[in-house]
């Protein structure tokens, strides 16, 4: 088994490596109405469910005025990682797929995505979208998760001395759903903190909490390099990742297995894909997910 990897960051890390918090949640299925920015578009369609705070995944459709960073080495001791000059693409670009943390920025919706798009040139790629610069140009079916007493919210963090989303409850908030037939279920919003393995940190929220089985929504985040389960790695250490598909299982004599299905991309703008291995995968700077019990 390989070593699992350490990021050192600046700042002081928190104690906690986990943060969450539980809600009630509801599911959401639509789509992006085109000529708005991203940011735009599903602001609508989160509004319109009544709430203010979700995560899902993009599927299809197409952008124009398409603009991205990557993830790159930092030029300063300020920060340990940090993104790349921003990339802009001439023309209509297609989505293969998207993850979305959707909440609150200074007061105003913002969103955090990870996506892999296939530009006109034919060539794939993957990176960090800038939502309120690119448009919507054809629609994109949505799914996924909106919260109704949780909101995911940009702080100031100590530790990577980036401003993240962080779960935080959101009590006062009634839930005023226009268009929702779905009934609440059970959900925590997580951020994962620096150098804890992905997988593990899942299976040991879901075993805490009494969580057999359950299925993520969203998964927007970074790992130090990568180990995929069928033995291929990722050496360049700097990444941004998406969840295409996520879950914990229940396994063999209590344990969980979470099964992490990943797309992403490393400051040399290499693409990589696979299901993550268990217990050799830190996160570098963050990770933000929804969990919710099956």
């Amino acid at each position: 088994m390989p070593i699992m990897r350490h990021i050192a960051h600046p700042g002081i890390p928190d104690s906690t490596r986990i943060f969450y918090v539980p809600t009630s949640a509801r599911t959401l299925q639509g789509s992006l109405s085109t000529g708005q920015t991203l940011l735009c578009a599903v602001t609508e369609l989160v509004e319109a469910q009544g709430a203010k705070s979700g995560a899902f995944t993009l599927n299809g459709g197409a952008f124009d005025s398409f603009s991205y960073v990557m993830p790159a080495l930092s030029k300063t001791p300020e920060h340990a990682v940090y993104f790349s000059d921003t990339f802009f693409v001439e023309g209509q670009v297609r989505l293969e797929t998207a993850a979305v943390t959707y909440g609150v920025k200074e007061g105003r919706p913002w969103l955090h995505s990870h996506a892999v798009w296939i530009e006109p040139d034919g060539r794939r790629h993957c990176g960090h979208l800038l939502p309120d610069q690119i448009m919507v140009a054809a629609p994109i079916s949505v799914r996924g998760i909106v919260l109704d007493a949780a909101a995911f919210t940009v702080c100031p963090d100590a530790e990577t001395h980036f401003s993240l989303f962080m779960p935080l409850a959101d009590g006062a908030y009634v839930p005023h759903s226009k268009t929702s037939t779905t009934e609440p279920q059970t959900a925590y919003a997580l951020r994962l903190a620096p150098n804890i393995d992905f997988c593990t940190a899942l299976e040991d929220f879901c075993r805490a909490h009494e969580i057999e089985n359950a299925t993520i929504f969203g998964g927007v985040g970074s790992t130090v390099g990568a180990v995929f389960q069928d033995g291929s790695t990722v050496e360049p250490f700097s990444t941004e990742l998406l969840i295409r598909s996520g879950r914990v299982v229940s396994g063999p004599q209590g344990h969980r297995l979470a099964e992490l299905d990943v797309v992403m991309v490393d400051y040399k703008g290499g693409i990589s894909e696979g299901r993550l291995a268990r217990g050799v995968n830190p996160i570098l700077v963050t990770a933000e997910l929804v969990i919710c019990p099956n």
